[in-house]
C-alpha cells in the first residue's frame, strides 16, 4: 500500500468513527423523546415530545452560529489577556500559537466545516460535539415538563446547550483549557462538563419555575404525579444507554496517523477500556438504585445512567473493581437526593437534578481522590483533589445554577417562564399544539368543547374550564 493510501486510510477510519459515534448518538434523543413522553400525562405527551425535538433545532443551529467557535475561543479566557480580550493572542506563548489554529478552523463560514477534501476532521469533530451540546439540553428538558413555556424553554436550551457547557467544556475538557493546564482538572467522561453543568442549572431554573399544580397537598406535602406510560420511559432510557456507549467513545481522541488512541488531555485510554467500563458502570447501578429503592422500577432503571455518570469523569484511569464501587455507590445515593429534593419543595419531574447534577458532581470530584498523583504530561498538575473540587464547582456553580438560576428569573419577570394554570389544566397539548395525543381516548373537554365549537380545535382556556368543572 503506497503512503498516500495509507495515509487516505488513517483519515477514513478516524472521520468514519466520528461520523458513527455521533449517529448512534442520536438514540440518546430517540430515548429523550421515549423517556419523557412516557413520564409527563397523557394531556401533555405529545407537548413534551415536540419540546425534545425542537432541542435539536435550536441547539443545533445555535452551536453552528457560535458554540463551536466559543470551544475554541474560550479556553485561556479569563486568565490571558484583557478581560475583554484578546484571549488567544499568538504572540503571547507558543501554546496559545497552536490552539489558533483550531480557533480559525472553528468559526462557521470556514471551509474546514464545508465539503473541504483537506480536512475530513473539523466537520465531523463539530458534528460530534453538536450532538453532545444537544445532550446536555435535553437533560434540562424532562425536569420542566408539563408547565414550562416552549419558547422560554428554547431559550434556555440555547443558553446551557450552546453555551455554557461549552464554556465548561473550553476550560475542562479541551487540552488547552487552563483548568486542565493550571488545576489538573480531569473528566474524560464529562462527569462535571456535561452532566455536572446541566443537573445544576436544571435546579435554578426550578427554583423559579415552581411545582406543578397538585403536586404538594396544603401542608406542603409531596402528592406522586405518576407517568402516563413507565414502560415507554424504560425503553427510552435503555435507548439512552445505548447512545451513552457512542457519547463516551466519542470522548476518545483518534486522529489519522495517531499510533493510539487518547484522551482529551493525551493521556492513553482505548475504545475496550470504554466497553468494560461502561458495561460494569451500567449494571452496577442498576443494582445499586434497586437495593436503594426497595426495586423501585423507575429508579432501577435510573441507577444504570447514574453508575455510568458516577464513574464517568475517570473511566480512563479506574480498575474496573473501583468502576462497580464507584458505580453502586452513585447509585445507591440517587434515589435518596431525589427524594430529598422533592420534599424540599423542588418539582423534578424527572429527576434531572439528582441523576445528573449529584452523579455529576460526585463523578467529577471523587476523580481527585480515586486518582490522585495520576501524572498528566510535562507542565501539567498531576490529578489532585483541589483542582478537581475547584474545578467541579466551577462547572456547577458558576456555569451551571448561576446562569440557569438568572436566565429562569429573567424570563420570569417578564411572565414569559410559564403557562398559565388554565393552560396547565387543560394540558399543553390542547393549549400549545391544539390536538391530543390519545385522540381515540379524547378527554371529556375536548369532545365537549369541539362539539360545541363546530368542530374547530379547542381553545386551552376553554378545555381547561370544562376540565376543571
Amino acid at each position: 500500500m503506497s503512503p498516500e493510501a495509507q495515509q487516505f486510510l488513517g483519515t477514513f477510519v478516524s472521520e468514519s468513527f466520528y461520523y458513527w459515534a455521533s449517529v448512534f448518538m442520536l438514540l440518546i434523543h430517540a430515548g429523550f423523546l421515549a423517556y419523557e413522553g412516557g413520564a409527563s400525562r397523557t394531556k401533555n405527551v405529545l407537548a413534551t415530545m415536540v419540546k425534545n425535538l425542537l432541542t435539536l433545532a435550536s441547539v443545533g443551529l445555535a452551536f453552528f452560529f457560535f458554540g463551536w467557535w466559543v470551544y475554541n475561543a474560550f479556553p485561556f479566557f479569563p486568565l490571558t489577556g484583557g478581560i475583554l480580550g484578546p484571549w488567544t493572542n499568538p504572540a503571547e506563548s507558543e501554546m496559545i500559537k497552536t490552539a489558533m489554529v483550531y480557533v480559525d478552523a472553528s468559526y462557521p463560514w470556514s471551509p474546514a466545516l464545508g465539503p473541504n477534501t483537506s480536512d475530513h476532521i473539523t466537520g465531523v469533530f463539530f458534528f460530534a460535539f453538536a450532538l453532545f451540546a444537544m445532550t446536555t439540553a435535553s437533560i434540562l428538558s424532562g425536569a420542566l415538563i408539563e408547565r414550562v413555556k416552549i419558547g422560554a424553554y428554547l431559550v434556555m436550551s440555547i443558553v446551557l446547550g450552546s453555551f455554557t457547557w461549552v464554556v465548561a467544556a473550553a476550560w475542562g475538557w479541551n487540552a488547552f483549557g487552563w483548568m486542565f493546564t493550571k488545576l489538573g482538572y480531569h473528566d474524560f467522561g464529562c462527569a462535571g462538563v456535561v452532566h455536572g453543568v446541566s443537573g445544576f442549572f436544571t435546579l435554578g431554573v426550578l427554583l423559579n419555575l415552581g411545582p406543578r399544580i397538585g403536586k404538594y397537598d396544603q401542608n406542603g406535602k409531596p402528592r406522586p404525579i405518576l407517568p402516563h406510560n413507565l414502560p415507554l420511559t424504560m425503553v427510552g432510557l435503555m435507548l439512552i444507554f445505548v447512545g451513552f456507549y457512542a457519547f463516551l467513545a466519542a470522548c476518545l481522541i483518534f486522529l489519522p496517523g495517531a499510533a493510539k488512541e487518547t484522551t482529551i488531555y493525551a493521556t492513553p485510554m482505548t475504545l475496550a477500556s470504554v466497553g468494560v467500563s461502561t458495561t460494569l458502570a451500567l449494571a452496577a447501578g442498576l443494582v445499586g438504585a434497586y437495593l436503594s429503592s426497595k426495586g423501585d422500577p423507575f429508579f432501577t432503571i435510573s441507577g444504570g445512567l447514574a453508575g455510568i455518570i458516577t464513574v464517568g469523569g475517570g473511566m480512563d484511569l479506574y480498575h474496573p473493581a473501583l468502576v462497580i464501587i464507584l458505580a453502586f455507590i452513585g447509585a445507591f445515593l440517587m434515589p435518596k437526593v431525589i427524594m430529598a429534593v422533592e420534599k424540599a419543595g423542588i418539582d423534578d419531574a424527572v429527576g434531572a437534578v439528582g441523576v445528573h447534577g449529584f452523579c455529576g458532581f460526585l463523578g467529577s470530584a471523587i476523580v481527585g481522590f480515586a486518582a490522585m498523583g495520576y501524572p498528566q504530561g510535562d507542565g501539567i498538575p498531576s490529578i489532585n483533589p483541589i483542582g478537581q473540587i475547584v474545578g467541579t464547582l466551577i462547572c456547577t456553580v458558576l456555569l451551571g445554577f448561576i446562569p440557569g438560576y438568572v436566565t429562569s428569573w429573567l424570563l420570569k419577570k417578564f411572565n414569559l417562564l410559564r403557562v398559565s394554570r388554565e393552560e396547565e389544566i387543560a394540558g399543553l397539548d390542547l393549549s400549545d399544539l391544539g390536538v391530543e395525543g390519545y385522540p381515540e381516548y379524547a378527554t371529556p373537554a375536548f369532545v365537549t368543547h369541539v362539539t360545541t365549537n363546530g368542530g374547530t380545535a379547542p381553545t386551552a382556556v376553554g378545555a381547561s374550564k370544562l376540565a376543571a368543572e
